[in-house]
């Protein structure tokens, strides 16, 4: 009555597959690098060493080398970099809690914080609060 199958399913798993898999504590220490890559450029092209170093030292510990430092300039006035700034923390937090890493958490923590107060208050934006 019904036909065999010719030919396996696109559902069905490989067996003996030949790529690498990841697990999920690996996947939240690329996006975590990541997001953190992003924050230190944003924060080098603000002009802010001292965090930036910190930054870059997370960045290193996560993907076992040290990051590439340039300041890409793009021109944007600072009220936007440190908006910019702010979303990236906010995304390396989610991550770093997902991950339980604390020392990336109160990082990330403390930039949002810097740059909430650099917006609040513009003539706070080359003196950040936190960039100790």
């Amino acid at each position: 009555m019904y036909e065999p199958i010719r030919s396996p399913s696109v559902h069905t798993p490989a067996d003996g597959a030949d790529f690498p898999h990841r697990s999920r504590e690996e996947e939240l220490d690329i996006q975590l690098a990541g997001h953190l890559a992003a924050l230190l450029a944003v924060t080098d092209e603000l002009g802010l060493t001292g965090p930036g170093d910190r930054i870059a030292e997370q960045v290193a510990r996560l993907r076992g080398a040290p990051p590439a430092r340039h300041a890409g300039l793009t021109d944007a006035a600072p009220a936007v970099l440190h908006r910019r700034a702010h979303a990236l923390a906010g995304r390396a937090l989610l991550v770093a809690a997902s991950r339980a890493d604390t020392t990336a958490a109160i990082l990330s923590a403390i930039r949002m914080d810097a740059h909430t107060a650099a917006l609040a208050d513009p003539a706070l934006s080359g003196q950040l609060v936190g960039a100790h």
